[in-house]
């Protein structure tokens, strides 16, 4: 049992509330997932600047990190840290060897994610303590994915907590068990996929990333997922410009949209959607089953 919550703005006047709307959703599902937590913020970016989110615990390292990184790409590096996580911004054409650089003189670090918009912030703990950690109500931005977790088939460990990433600028979060994660894995592995745990849900994660990679859409993606991975799921999906939630075809996990003419909001229970302003104002309604429900920003 895990919880999940995601956010669509439609009204670009409460980007600013992002983040806080964002925390205040996952705290009421601390039940669910007490476990660990992790949030993924779609904030202001451009597609020349890649943005590295790297799990990195030491802060007296940062000025050295920055100064060697930026010596060895010829390029100017900012870095923000929060808490034990820092944002790399760099050209994206020096994404490469900023990345070979990391992996040979800072082997300690994680790389969490990449993206010219997103960020993914997770730990393990408590969803409300984790918010408040990496400061998430401070975040600004148009979408953002959120989880709680209660471990079932792996450890509890910050590597373990959702979302997922497995490509630029998308990630997944997961109520639920995959039974063919194993097999898929190893095909997925055969196309060049390259996973840092054994979870189920980076699976499903990769799986979408190969498919968008292969010419899919986000829709079109997940609707081959159903086919693709056995078991019982919710899946929330957040891309650059685009926001998804499907069930598969039982759907035995719970799940609930709210659609109003300011967002698209999703919650594993109601009571993650009643935090949100206008809500008894909003279109509420329990997703169908394997049918694909898909936002994007024009």
């Amino acid at each position: 049992m895990c919880g999940i919550v995601g956010l669509f703005l439609k009204n670009e006047r409460l980007q600013p509330e992002l983040g806080g709307h964002l925390s205040r959703m996952l705290a009421t599902m601390s039940a669910r997932g007490p476990d660990s937590a992790g949030i993924a913020v779609y904030g202001p970016g451009t597609d020349d600047l890649i943005k590295l989110t790297l799990r990195a615990a030491d802060p007296a390292a940062d000025g050295d990190l920055a100064t060697g990184l930026g010596a060895a790409i010829e390029a100017s590096v900012d870095l923000v840290r929060r808490s034990n996580h820092v944002v790399l911004t760099i050209p994206n054409h020096r994404r490469a060897p900023a990345l070979a650089w990391l992996a040979e003189h800072a082997p300690d670090i994680y790389v969490v994610s990449a993206g010219s918009r997103m960020e993914i912030y997770k730990e393990v703990g408590l969803p409300e303590r984790v918010a408040s950690r990496f400061h998430v109500s401070a975040m600004r931005g148009t979408h953002g994915i959120g989880h709680t977790r209660m471990a079932t088939e792996s450890a509890v460990t910050t590597e373990g907590a959702h979302p997922f990433s497995t490509g630029d600028d998308q990630c997944l979060v997961h109520n639920g068990s995959l039974s063919n994660h194993n097999a898929v894995r190893r095909n997925l592995r055969r196309e060049g996929l390259v996973f840092e745990t054994e979870n189920d849900s980076e699976v499903a994660a990769g799986y979408l990333t190969w498919r968008m990679r292969e010419g899919d859409s986000l829709k079109e993606a997940l609707t081959s997922s159903l086919d693709a991975l056995d078991g019982f799921f919710t899946f929330v999906v957040g891309t650059r410009d685009g926001f998804a939630v499907l069930r598969d075809p039982v759907a035995c996990k719970p799940a609930v949209l709210a659609e109003s003419d300011d967002y698209v909001a999703f919650g594993s229970e109601f009571r993650a959607l009643a935090v949100l302003p206008g809500i008894e104002k909003a279109r509420v309604f329990e997703p169908e089953p394997a049918t694909v429900y898909a936002w994007e920003r024009r």
